[in-house]
């Protein structure tokens, strides 16, 4: 090239069709990047600015997958909670249910223990809601009768009677029983005597007796009376017969009771002598009542909320209270209550047992609802630790884990498998409900802890949005080309590269003015 030589206009021309090539290659690079910033060549703060500002973004970028697993992972578990809310509602209605029905099975029965019963006729309940220890109840009722081998005439003798302060103390005790009959020996002497009556050292009822007359039965009634009116014993003494007849207001199956009369021993009293002491007794025994058998079944604790007793026109009733067969001994298949060795069964409640299953059915799936609400192999409600990282330094985390780490089921929140014995007693069933109702606040507590950091994951999630666009744009921003700009260079170029062609062929001919003087 050394060799070839040029004139100057031409070389001028060159050099400017040159540069302009130059030109409009580099803007044809920008066209087709985009970027007017390709290289560290055309601006190097730009382009590493922008490279920083972009690697953030892309770091950013990375962390919003884990935040979107995050969220997903924690709709998951608000799934299972939500689940398992509803189920812990079944539940709740299940034993609800339970509560209100009273779908009992009875029996009814004739009490006939017989005209001459023993005594030992007994009606035992066992199983059902009782257990295996039985519970008794007398069918029969012990009518005491005292004999008067201990009686004898009580003479007041004047010079006797003064020596002992003019009084005698007539006392009677008592031992249950529901009727006693004692024969009263007419009492006789001479003077004035005071006779006082007393019960196991209660309050004194006295009454003067005049000289030479005798205490009449009726006397000794009335003055009982008084006494066991003063005491509140529920005993009426009344006579039959010239005998005294000591009856109990209210039924007892107690044993044969005794009539103890004491203070008649004293010195100087004619007669008195080894009247003091126990009366014999003997034992008349009669069936009770079908009224007096349901008061005394409802007022036993041991059979309280257990069965029910009632008076179905002259028949004993009796109510099986629980989901299991009850067995009452003592009853034929005949339906008579004979305090017999037979027994008979009164069903249980099936429609409860029933229920017992399906609370059971629940439960179970429960468990099942806990052990499938995992996302990504992430279960929260197992009590898994789901960490999520916020920024690119890492110094931006939270942990969301459930209470304690603990898993959310059946076992977490007391909820137990039931028998069908559990739903027998309405207390029982209130017991349960207050427990599913606990569970219930403890899985909401739990969603609204969920829902809460669901909150903040979400937020984040549209922060780094927000903060990857800005980055982004800002890179943009450094290195980006504006292609109105650029395509305007192009044209602009592109005459230029025309009217450089035209001014070097006008050149051109400039050095061949010299061929034409040839």
């Amino acid at each position: 090239m050394s060799d070839i030589t040029l004139s100057s206009g031409v070389r001028q021309n060159l050099l400017s069709l040159q540069n302009t090539a130059d030109l409009m290659a580099t803007t044809q690079n920008r066209l087709a990047t985009g970027k007017k910033v390709n290289s560290a060549l055309d601006n190097p703060t730009n382009f590493f600015t922008s490279s920083s500002l972009q690697s953030r973004a892309n770091d950013l970028s990375q962390l919003m997958d884990s935040m979107t697993n995050g969220v997903k992972t924690l709709e998951a578990a608000d799934n299972g909670l939500t689940a398992i809310t509803n189920t812990l509602e079944s539940m709740q209605s299940t034993l609800r249910q339970a509560r209100q029905d009273k779908t009992y099975f009875t029996n009814a029965y004739t009490v006939d223990v017989g005209d001459t019963p023993a005594g030992t006729e007994m009606l035992s309940f066992s199983d059902g809601a009782i257990g295996t220890t039985p519970v008794d109840v007398d069918l029969t009722v012990a009518q005491g009768v005292a004999t008067g081998s201990g009686f004898g005439a009580i003479n007041f003798d004047n010079a006797a009677n003064d020596a002992n302060a003019g009084t005698v103390d007539f006392d009677i005790a008592i031992d249950g029983g529901p009727a006693q009959s004692v024969a009263i020996s007419a009492v006789t002497g001479a003077g004035s005597n005071t006779l006082s009556l007393t019960l196991d050292g209660g309050t004194a009822v006295t009454f003067s007796v005049a000289d030479e007359e005798a205490v009449t039965a009726d006397e000794i009634a009335g003055a009982l009376n008084t006494l066991f009116d003063a005491e509140s014993l529920g005993i009426t003494a009344s006579t039959s017969g010239g005998e005294l007849v000591l009856t109990s207001d209210t039924a007892s199956s107690s044993s044969t009771a005794a009539i103890t009369v004491s203070n008649l021993a004293e010195a100087g009293i004619a007669g008195g002598s080894g009247l003091g002491g126990a009366v014999d007794s003997v034992t008349n025994v009669e069936a009770k009542s079908v009224a007096q058998l349901v008061n005394e079944i409802a007022a036993d604790p041991a059979l309280s909320d257990k069965i029910r007793a009632s008076n179905d026109d002259g028949k004993l009733r009796i109510e099986n209270q629980s989901t299991q067969d009850l067995t009452v001994t003592g009853t034929t298949a005949s339906g008579v209550a004979d305090g017999s060795t037979s027994t008979t069964l009164v069903e249980g409640n099936t429609v409860r047992a029933d229920l017992a299953e399906q609370f059971n059915e629940l439960r179970d799936q429960l468990d099942k609802l806990s052990d499938d609400s995992s996302y990504n192999g992430i279960n929260l409600l197992r009590g898994d630790n789901l960490k999520l990282t916020f920024n690119e330094t890492g110094t931006s985390t939270i942990n969301i884990q459930t209470k304690d780490g603990e898993t959310i089921n059946s076992g977490y929140l007391g909820l137990s498998d039931l028998e069908a014995v559990d739903l027998d007693l309405d207390t029982n069933i209130d017991s349960l409900l207050a427990t599913v109702k606990d569970a219930l606040n403890t899985v909401r507590s739990q969603a609204s802890t969920f829902g809460s950091n669901l909150s903040i994951v979400e937020n984040r999630t549209e922060f780094t949005k927000m903060m990857m666009n800005t980055l982004e744009t800002g890179a943009d921003n450094l290195v980006l080309a504006d292609g109105n700009e650029e395509a305007a260079n192009m044209l602009a170029l592109q005459t230029r590269q025309q009217l450089s062609t035209t001014a070097l062929s006008l050149a051109s001919q400039a050095d061949q003015a010299p061929l034409s003087l040839f």
